[in-house]
């Protein structure tokens, strides 16, 4: 007699418990390989959580399409509410204005999390949310201290509003981020998102003695032309 399958998001993880015991967190969300992990432990731990999608940094319109859609269909499997908030584009690219040569992890970078958290802080606050929090520091290529740092900026501006500063990498959490992507075969991209950081990401391949990237071909746990099994290493730019 076969068993029943365990629900993967019911799995053994450490509880969690948001500032001041809340029980209902926005999370703000780049991509699905980031937000999948996040979106599981705040499951298993009982936490009332709704998905904010607001990256007015990833170029092109048709990779913001895909890692959005991506982002969706994984909310939609597990019935977690999914705002869909502007892609304006203009209004970033305003704002990198003689930024566009910093480095990654500088200050387009603190830019870039100011201004989407900025905005997550204040459908928070709103709408009744009393903590928010991203999935963006969960990559091993990002700066916890500057994403932090950008989130409880974002929050002190609202009475009411409390930026959570969980270390989703640790207690197995960047582990399960790959897991859970190849499980689900998400897309793998391999930049940040802004048309700086693939600028950069190609040159920096091509250094290696790399071909450039292609865009919407990699998903996780699934092998590419030649039949080899894809790897999970992208680029220091990556999420």
């Amino acid at each position: 007699m076969s068993e029943t399958p365990q629900d993967p998001t019911l799995l053994s993880r450490p509880k969690l418990v948001a500032p001041d015991g809340h029980t209902k967190v926005l999370l703000h969300s780049c991509c699905a390989p980031c937000s999948g992990e996040v979106m599981e432990a705040m499951t298993a731990s009982g936490i009332d959580y709704t998905i904010y999608f607001y990256n007015p940094n990833i170029h092109p319109r048709t990779e913001y399409e895909l890692r959005k859609t991506e982002n969706i269909r994984f909310a939609e499997k597990h019935n977690i509410p999914f705002i869909d908030a502007d892609y304006d584009s203009d209004n970033w690219f305003a704002r990198a204005k003689g930024m566009e040569m910093e480095p990654e992890r500088g200050i387009r970078c603190t830019m870039c999390f100011d201004m989407r958290f900025e905005r997550t802080a204040l459908h928070a606050y709103e709408n009744g949310f009393p903590v928010i929090t991203s999935c963006l520091g969960i990559s091993r290529w990002k700066n916890m201290e500057q994403i932090n740092g950008s989130g409880e900026r974002a929050a002190a501006k609202y009475p009411g509003v409390t930026y959570w500063t969980h270390n989703w990498r640790k207690m197995g959490g960047a582990a399960r981020m790959v897991e859970i992507s190849k499980r689900e075969n998400f897309y793998q991209q391999e930049y940040c998102g802004c048309i700086y950081s693939l600028r950069d990401t190609n040159l920096w391949r091509q250094s290696k003695g790399n071909p450039k990237i292609v865009r919407g071909e990699k998903f996780y746990g699934k092998t590419s032309q030649d039949g080899k099994p894809v790897s999970e290493e992208a680029s220091p730019s990556a999420e």
